[in-house]
């Protein structure tokens, strides 16, 4: 299977923990993420993603967040057929 996540998923660990919303997609984001490492699911990265992650003022989020680029398996490139 592949997934995608999105920056806010990618962010998620870092936002206060406090909220037991905030928690329990912190905690699904992790689970999808072990399934991930262990190669249970395909990550995609994508153009979009690294533009927007580029955008975090925060170097430690940015930069953990850019380590799993090279985990990606699949990477979705910028062409005329997304643009249009």
């Amino acid at each position: 299977m592949r997934v995608y996540l999105d920056n806010g998923i990618f962010n998620r660990p870092f936002d206060d923990q406090n909220q037991l919303k905030i928690k329990l997609e912190t905690e699904a984001k992790l689970f999808i993420q072990k399934g991930i490492l262990d190669n249970k699911y395909e990550l995609v990265w994508s153009y979009i993603l690294e533009y927007e992650n580029n955008q975090n003022k925060f170097d430690d989020r940015r930069n953990t967040i850019y380590d799993w680029k090279n985990i990606a398996k699949i990477h979705c490139i910028k062409n005329d057929e997304i643009i249009e």
